[in-house]
This record gives structure tokens, C-alpha cells and sequence, in this order.
């Protein structure tokens, strides 16, 4: 897709691209290429984008204070980060890889459970292309695949087989 910019055309990037379109900056800057990565929220089986997950500020993780011990939020419900990785064939782009990340979340008492570490390693699983979703419930798979295919119908046609069978619910 190009775009008019001035009188000379300007190649747009992936529209799921929810970062920017610029180079990601910050800490690890120029180790993984974020830009053809999203994040999805799958929260009470709803699923949505969220730009603010790349940094851990996502609308679900906001005020929250996260520890590494899962008996510290004993009353959190189950929310996932899923990484979503977009990559262009030459018949255009497609879902390349996706991994889901575990929190529990307690709003009421401002409390949260994550791994940063294998939220960090997920999202880089996904810019390697693979899928890792087993974890998800029928429902919150439902909730992805729906999401995916109201993003960009065509994009899930050119996916691969392997995320279609792991979103079967």
C-alpha cells in the first residue's frame, strides 16, 4: 500500500503494526525489531489490541503493582499478553507468529502476577514466527481468532495452517 506524501510516494508499514512506524528506542533498542509486533489483551474473553502492553503499561496493568509470587494476588483473574507477529509473503502479509503471556490481575486490590522474563521471552518466540497458544481456553482462543480475522480478513487467509489449527477451539 503507498501513500501520497508531497508528490513522491511513501511505502506505508503493516496497519497491525500498533507501535509506530517509526524505530523502536528505549532500553534494548536494536536487539529485536518491534515494529511488526502487537500486543492483544485477552481479558474475560474479550480480546482487543493494547499498544501499551509493549511496555507493560496496557489499560489492565495500569496502577497495578505486580509481584513474581502467585500467592500474592489469590483473587486475580487470568489476563493474557498475546504477541502478535506480522510478516509479508509475496502475496502480502499475514499472521507469522503469536504467543500468549499469563498475569492475573486483581483490579480491586491493585495487585498483579507476571513473569517479565517470559513475557520477554514469548514476545521474542513470536518474532521468531512460532505460535505458542496451547495455554488459551477455547473461549479466549475464539476471542483471538475472531479479533484476528475482524483485523484483516486476508491476512488471516495467508496465515500459516499452524496458528489456524491452534485457534480451533
Amino acid at each position: 500500500m503507498q501513500e501520497q506524501e508531497g508528490g513522491t510516494q511513501k511505502k506505508k508499514t503493516l496497519s497491525l503494526n500498533v507501535v509506530s512506524s517509526q524505530t523502536h528506542k528505549g532500553f534494548g533498542a536494536g536487539s529485536i525489531n518491534l515494529n511488526d509486533v502487537s500486543s492483544v489483551i485477552i481479558d474475560g474473553g474479550e480480546a482487543y489490541i493494547d499498544i501499551g502492553a509493549m511496555h507493560a503499561k496496557s489499560r489492565v496493568e495500569r496502577g497495578i503493582k505486580f509481584s513474581t509470587n502467585k500467592e500474592d494476588v489469590p483473587n486475580g483473574r487470568r489476563v493474557w499478553v498475546v504477541w502478535v507477529a506480522v510478516d509479508r509473503s509475496g502475496d502480502g502479509p499475514y499472521y507469522a507468529g503469536a504467543t500468549a503471556s499469563e498475569m492475573l490481575i486483581d483490579s480491586e486490590a491493585k495487585r498483579g502476577w507476571k513473569i517479565l522474563a517470559d513475557h520477554v521471552n514469548r514476545l521474542d518466540y513470536a518474532i521468531k514466527r512460532r505460535f505458542m497458544l496451547d495455554e488459551l481456553s477455547p473461549e479466549e482462543k475464539r476471542a483471538l481468532k475472531d479479533l484476528l480475522i475482524r483485523h484483516n480478513p486476508e491476512w488471516w487467509e495467508r496465515s500459516p495452517e499452524q496458528l489456524k489449527a491452534a485457534l480451533d477451539a
